[in-house]
């Protein structure tokens, strides 16, 4: 395959993948505020900054807005074309990805990554985005479930389709990654809230934020508490969210292009991936909360992107054929 055409499916992909996160991210906190009831202009505040930090877009919302608000958040994610990475702006590089590689698609994923285009770019999606936020990013995260749903039942599970699983499940695993992090670093309640309603509250929105809720529960059947949630994101083996999973499947994917066996590596992506595959795998959760859980999340975010780095260098850098 072309290292073009590889590249623009991973980063198609990618976009779609961070486009519903976002979504999902946005509307779980507008109905955390929902649940938590009346609160205070800054404790209302403290709910919206965390979601800037989770996007790593601290500085550039700054810039563009005076406080952290609702609506000023709203908009941000979801329509600022300033944002790079908007829903906005996410769906239209998508787009643009899939447009320069159609031949390499279905033609009902072209159909539906253009009907996704096409809402957002339009009136009738401003106008459910003032009256009804949920409504609008429900059809964000449906849409991109959708476009999964139709690569796996349409298209060859050739080199392409691996190629688009390896930019899904890079950006998941970032996502549930930072989505962790930012609870526990930065929104941690103080000593005697923890195991409160309120504390239960918000870990079992990081969970939404993780579509992981039904899922803990069935695994966990007591008190939503913060060492299981971070146990069940970072090492569960089979639910599709968690950082385990993504980075198994992840590695799995790489040695399916190449046809190394997985207990090997052909080149450095594999030896990066299979190097934390391992790392993950074997870790227990005492050991991560030992070493410090936001220490192991930023070492992870810096690992994955070493594995991006490395998969480029490897089947995108070249100008012929990977």
């Amino acid at each position: 395959m072309l290292s073009r055409v590889a590249d623009s499916l991973y980063w198609m992909s990618r976009y779609i993948e961070r486009a519903e996160n976002n979504a999902r991210i946005l509307d779980v906190n507008l109905q955390l505020l929902l649940d938590l009831g009346n609160q205070s202009e800054a404790e209302i505040m403290d709910h919206w900054a965390p979601v800037i930090a989770s996007l790593e877009e601290t500085e550039l919302f700054g810039s563009l807005y005076e406080k952290a608000d609702g609506n000023s958040v709203t908009e941000f994610v979801t329509m600022q074309k300033k944002n790079p990475n908007s829903i906005f702006s996410c769906l239209s590089h998508a787009r643009e990805n899939a447009r320069t590689t159609r031949e390499q698609i279905s033609s009902e994923m072209w159909e539906q990554i253009n009907r996704l285009y096409l809402f957002v770019k339009s009136d009738a999606a401003k106008k459910l985005l003032r009256t009804s936020p949920h409504e609008f990013l429900k059809r964000i995260t449906s849409g991109s479930h959708l476009f999964q749903g139709m690569t796996d039942a349409t298209m060859s599970h050739g080199e392409g389709w691996d190629f688009i699983r390896i930019g899904a499940l890079l950006e998941r695993a970032d996502c549930t990654s930072r989505i962790l992090d930012v609870k526990y670093h930065i929104l941690l309640p103080s000593g005697e809230d923890v195991g409160g309603n309120v504390d239960t509250i918000e870990w079992m929105a990081v969970l939404k934020s993780c579509s992981a809720l039904e899922a803990y529960c069935k695994l966990y059947v007591s008190q939503v508490a913060p060492w299981k949630v971070a146990q069940f994101l970072i090492t569960d083996r089979e639910f599709p969210r968690s950082i385990r999973f993504c980075i198994d499947s992840l590695d799995n994917a790489l040695h399916r292009i190449s046809g190394a066996p997985e207990t090997r590596f052909a080149n450095e992506v594999e030896r990066l991936s299979g190097r934390l595959r391992s790392d993950v795998d074997y870790v227990t959760i005492s050991e991560i909360f030992e070493f410090g859980l936001h220490q192991y999340l930023e070492a992870i975010q810096k690992r994955l992107v070493e594995v991006s780095e490395a998969m480029y260098d490897t089947y995108c850098a070249s100008l012929g054929a990977a």
